[in-house]
């Protein structure tokens, strides 16, 4: 028999913003960090976050029932997940993403139907017209943005790491490198590389500090540019993550062509996002991503692998695959 349709799916859609705040607050005022040392009660994580008496027992209960924290006779704890991937001290942590969703995209998400309707950007300064000129502007704004940029490519970069045959190349370099989370991923996971990132020149210290730390300072450096005024670096390998779907289609073949023009013969490119599938009916995170861009640039949108691979074959690449990285991202790889 056919099951009664029910609202209980639709309503819980329509309110998961209530989890989402709950857990970008629950980041924003330190409960991971707070509970790294160990197990706390409710007076002293009340204290120690500042919470007032009336909302701290229904805030921790409630990040309780979401599975983000622990209780066991009145003790919080953090799960092995929060505990791995939200204290900031642990160089695991993907929070960064979530700051700035917190900081920007929770609030930007709020015009949604006023970008569904104009098809312009939402975001803050929106009346410019450039998105990243403002971030690249602000030095605190900027690192926030490219620990954001780390978190959400953590996951991807150990895949790449993995599952592309670095062993038959020996340079690589990422464009659009931001904070350098791929290139020290792709340099620890294989001593023969060498490689470097390439942005806009006010990431360049954000990048070195980040690589120093790392303690790869010899095998991976920096090189300052504007990927569309001028020419790419030339490596065996060149890498684009998270960068075609903030642009237009114009500017995405452009770029194509220039990663065509600067690999050799028998070097590889690779594009990686949270590829929308090619029915564009499985991956929503893909397609929400693609109205993140609407309401964060002016022309970008997101794509599917077959999408991307036709381009890449228009920019005269001779052999292009999709393959499957982790949770919402696969990979495109062409070869010249």
């Amino acid at each position: 028999m056919t099951a009664k349709p029910s609202p209980e799916k639709l309503l819980a859609l329509g309110l998961s913003f209530w989890n989402a705040k709950a857990l970008l607050s629950a980041v924003e005022i330190g409960v991971f960090d707070a509970l790294a040392g160990g197990p706390a009660d409710l007076p002293a994580l009340t204290k120690k976050l500042g919470l007032h008496p009336r909302s701290a027992r229904d805030f921790l209960d409630a990040l309780t029932a979401m599975k983000i924290l622990k209780r066991e006779d009145g003790i919080y704890a953090n799960t092995p997940e929060t505990d791995l991937f939200l204290v900031r001290a642990r160089p695991s942590y993907v929070g960064g993403l979530l700051e700035m969703a917190n900081a920007r995209l929770y609030a930007s998400w709020g015009h949604l139907t006023e970008a569904l309707r104009t098809g312009e950007r939402q975001s803050e300064n929106k009346e410019e017209g450039d998105l990243f000129g403002a971030l690249y502007a602000d030095p605190d704004r900027l690192r926030g943005f490219l620990a954001a940029m780390s978190g959400v490519s953590a996951g991807a970069a150990q895949a790449i790491a993995e599952k592309f045959p670095w062993r038959d190349y020996k340079t690589f370099v990422d464009v659009g490198a931001a904070q350098g989370m791929v290139p020290v991923t792709l340099a620890s996971a294989h001593p023969h590389l060498s490689g470097a990132g390439f942005d806009l020149p006010a990431v360049g210290p954000i990048f070195s500090d980040f690589v120093a730390a790392n303690n790869l300072s010899d095998r991976l450096q920096f090189h300052p540019g504007d990927f569309f005024k001028d020419p790419l670096p030339k490596a065996d390998v060149i890498v684009m993550g998270h960068i075609l779907h903030d642009w237009d289609l114009a500017q995405k073949r452009q770029l194509l062509a220039k990663a065509y023009e600067a690999l050799p013969e028998g070097g590889a490119l690779i594009v990686y996002e949270a590829l929308i599938d090619d029915d564009r009916s499985e991956n929503a995170f893909g397609l929400l991503m693609s109205l993140n861009m609407l309401i964060e640039t002016t022309g970008g949108f997101d794509y599917s692998g077959a999408d991307c691979q036709g381009w890449m074959q228009e920019a005269g690449f001779a052999k292009t695959r999709v393959e499957h990285l982790v949770g919402p991202d696969s990979m495109v790889i062409g070869y010249k």
